[in-house]
Parts: structure tokens; C-alpha cells; sequence
């Protein structure tokens, strides 16, 4: 499909679409939309920022027409609070010319005011599913009029532990129901899920499983130490024609909160921080004030990398690479959203480049390296920064070979050995000299 017009969607929404400014179907859109609206059970795989999201809203929309009853019709979960968050604010845009209504509800505030939401009445309910089972058990809506279930980032859902949570959850909605599972990784542990969640699924894949988006792109810069990365993000940013809107991501809170402290001293315009020990309302306006343009720079570890949808975001910066490597394609899928381009430069410390190959197999690409420009302060590796360096090398040498000692067990052997070697001679010694004084006598 060309248009929108050709999937028979309702003038409503066709309207919102308008209003919004979608006016090709992506080709997600355009292999689900036709499937879902079919009633079929749909496995999905598909990257962010493909518009997955409104491949499913919108035939889901289509199904419910209008507002009915009290109890949710349509069930959408979702890993995170910030992805549940975005995905409410997606069905608010495409519904607002429709009376259908919708809350997301998510954990860090009290359920009891996630109740309230509900109480008068809803028809499509995004949450997370620790909170969609407190709200469950506390009575604050009933399942029986459930007819779709929606399970959106289903690798992430696995990863984070919710398989448990999400089979209690199965067992409570009613059987007779659509089930649409969505996931950017294919992996065996989805394949399974699908197995026992969908019922003779048909399978839309608008690229290969872990496949980024083509209009990112792509390189990395080898970058020795954090001071150095300090330096150059710094450089980086004074460029503000190029770098206009720009998500910085790190490894852990600490290096979030490091890099934050030093770009909000020395970098033009607005910035922020996200990471699990700020407090919701504080995440939420960060987000907010990022999408409305007034926050230029975003500093994050990966808990907002599949739950932002800012359009124009110039460049996605690696500032160390993730732990996880499907994370890497997340994170860089926050740029080039909605056929724009986008940049995603990666620093690579030396204990990095195992993870870098890593990453490239999974991608199936070579990502291009870049000279570090001779303008950046280079600073002299630290020796508790090369100790380490050393031990990460050592862990990857050892999940590569697991007969490998490592670097430490290979001193102190030569250690013991030569501690063996000096007792030999001087054992030796001794014995010279008994000898000596017993010929002596």
C-alpha cells in the first residue's frame, strides 16, 4: 500500500494521520496493518523507529471503532514505565478524533491514582505488567472483555525477568483473544514465546531479525580512557549547527552522572539526565523537555533506549558501549526516526573492541572507524586504569578460552617459580657449607 486510504482506515483516524503527518505507510505499517485487521495472531519483528508502535495502534483502533462498556477491550504491555508512557501519547495522537479511550499505567507512583484512571471507563490499557497485576488484584478493572493483547519489545520483556509475571497474566485474560507479539531481536527464547503465546501466528518482518536502520549512520572512534572521552564529547558539542539534538548514552548511573556534571559546565544550551535513581516525575519532564526542543542534550543509561520517540535527533553518542549488544541497535534507534537521518558515533576503549566485534556480528555490518582529531587533549592512562583495562581483558581472553589463567595467575606462577628457583639455591648453599665444615673437622 501506497496510502493510508488503501487499508479501508475510518476517516477519524485518517484525519489524526493527517494532523500528525504520516502520509506513506512504513513497511511495517504496510505488511501488519492489513494481518492485524484480519484478526489473525501476528509475530512481529521489526527495529525501532519503523513506526511499529502505529503498526498495530491503528488497526487495533480500527477493531474497536468506538467507546464501549468500562472494562479495557484492548490490552497493550510494555516493558517500561518511559515505554509506556510513549506508547499512551501515540494512541492519544492517533485517537484524538475518535471517543476511544485510553490510560497507560507503569510502576513509581501509587497504583491507587493509576485506579482512579480507570474507573470511569477505558478501552485500550498500556502498562507495564507489574502494575496491570496490582491493579488486577486490587479490582480496579475486570479482564472478560478483553478481545486483543499486545505485547510490545517481547525481548526486552524476557530480558528484564517478566516471563513470570506475563504467565500469570496469560492465565487471566480470556483465551478467546488476538495476540500480537512484537519484538526488534529474533532469538530462540522469543521463538519459543511465540510458540506457546500465538496460535498459527503469520510472521511480518520488514528486515532481518537485528538489523539497524539503514538511514543511521555509523562510526567509532578508539578513545583511550574517560578522561579522553570527556575531552572529546566536550569537542564534539561546541559544533551546535551539527549536534542540535542529542542523546549521550552510558554504561552506568556513575559515568551518567560524571558526563552530565562536566557537559552541563562547559556545553551551550539545555541538559538533562536519565537513569533508574531519578525519580519518576523528574524522568518524565526530562523526556517531556527533550521532545519540545527546549533541552538540547540528554545524558541516559539504556532505561529510556526503547522508550523515546523524539523526532530530529541528530546523534546518538556511545559513550561506553552497552553490556547487552541488542541494546546497541536500540539506542541507535532513537536517530533517523521517521525517514530522517541520523548519526551514531560510538567511543572504544581498549577493553572495548571484543564488544564492538560482538556488536558487528550481531548487525552484520562493519561499522566505520574514524581518526581521533589531533585538536583532542589526549590524557595519560592512569595504572588503576590499566589494572582494569587488564582484568576485563583477562575476563574476555577467559569467556573466549576457558583454560586461559589470565595475566595475575601467570605472575604469580613465575612468582612461585622463582621463589622455588631461590630456595633451590639456596638449599644448595647450605649443603655446600655443611660439607664444607664436616670435611673441615
Amino acid at each position: 500500500m501506497t496510502t493510508f486510504e488503501g487499508f479501508g482506515i475510518g476517516k477519524s483516524i485518517l484525519k489524526a494521520l493527517d494532523e500528525i503527518g504520516f502520509v506513506t505507510p512504513t513497511p511495517i505499517q504496510a505488511e501488519a496493518i492489513p494481518v492485524i485487521k484480519s484478526g489473525k495472531d501476528v509475530l512481529g519483528i521489526a527495529q525501532t523507529g519503523t513506526g511499529k508502535t502505529a503498526a498495530y495502534v491503528i488497526p487495533l483502533l480500527m477493531k474497536l471503532v468506538k467507546a464501549e462498556g468500562t472494562d479495557p477491550r484492548a490490552i497493550i504491555l510494555v516493558p517500561t514505565r518511559e515505554l509506556s508512557i510513549q506508547v499512551g501519547e501515540d494512541i492519544a495522537e492517533l485517537s484524538q478524533f475518535t471517543n476511544i479511550r485510553h490510560v497507560a499505567v507503569y510502576g513509581g507512583i501509587g497504583w491507587t491514582k493509576h485506579a482512579e484512571l480507570i474507573t470511569p471507563g477505558i478501552d485500550i490499557l498500556v502498562a507495564t505488567p507489574g502494575r496491570l497485576w496490582e491493579l488486577y488484584r486490587a479490582g480496579a478493572f475486570g479482564m472478560k472483555s478483553v478481545k486483543t493483547l499486545v505485547v510490545d519489545e517481547a525481548d526486552r520483556m524476557l530480558d528484564m525477568g517478566f516471563m513470570p509475571q506475563l504467565n500469570k497474566l496469560f492465565e487471566v485474560i480470556p483465551p478467546r483473544r488476538q495476540n500480537l507479539l512484537f519484538s526488534a531481536t529474533f532469538s530462540e527464547s522469543i521463538e519459543q514465546m511465540s510458540n506457546e503465546f500465538l496460535a498459527f501466528p503469520e510472521r511480518v518482518e520488514v528486515a532481518p531479525s537485528a538489523t539497524p536502520v539503514d538511514k543511521v549512520k555509523q562510526y567509532f572512534y578508539r578513545v583511550p580512557n574517560f578522561k579522553t572521552k570527556l575531552n572529546f564529547i566536550n569537542h564534539l558539542l561546541l559544533d551546535e549547527e551539527t549536534f542540535t539534538r542529542v542523546i549521550i548514552f552510558t554504561r552506568t548511573k556513575e559515568n551518567a552522572e560524571d558526563v552530565y556534571k562536566v557537559i552541563k559546565r562547559k556545553t551551550e544550551g539545555e541538559v538533562r539526565i536519565l537513569h533508574s535513581n531519578k525519580a519518576q516525575s523528574s524522568r518524565i519532564n526530562a523526556i517531556e523537555a527533550f521532545k519540545s526542543g527546549s533541552v538540547r542534550v540528554l545524558v541516559s543509561t539504556d532505561i529510556s533506549a526503547r522508550g523515546i520517540d523524539v523526532s530530529l535527533i541528530s546523534h546518538v553518542i556511545n559513550f561506553d558501549l552497552p553490556p547487552r549488544y541488542e541494546d546497541y541497535i536500540h539506542r541507535i534507534g532513537r536517530t533517523a526516526r521517521a525517514n530522517t537521518d541520523g548519526v551514531a558515533i560510538s567511543f572504544i576503549g581498549p577493553e572495548e573492541d571484543y564488544h564492538l566485534k560482538n556488536i558487528e556480528e550481531l548487525i552484520r555490518m562493519k561499522i566505520e572507524e574514524l581518526p581521533l582529531p589531533e585538536i583532542i587533549d589526549v590524557v595519560p592512562l592512569t595504572k588503576p586504569e590499566q589494572q582494569v583495562i587488564d582484568r576485563e581483558l583477562d575476563r574476555q581472553k577467559r569467556l573466549a578460552n576457558p583454560e586461559f589463567k589470565g595475566a595475575f595467575h601467570e605472575k604469580k606462577a613465575r612468582h612461585v617459580k622463582n621463589a622455588f628457583s631461590f630456595n633451590q639455591k639456596s638449599t644448595q648453599l647450605r649443603d655446600t657449607k655443611t660439607k664444607g665444615r664436616k670435611r673441615g673437622k
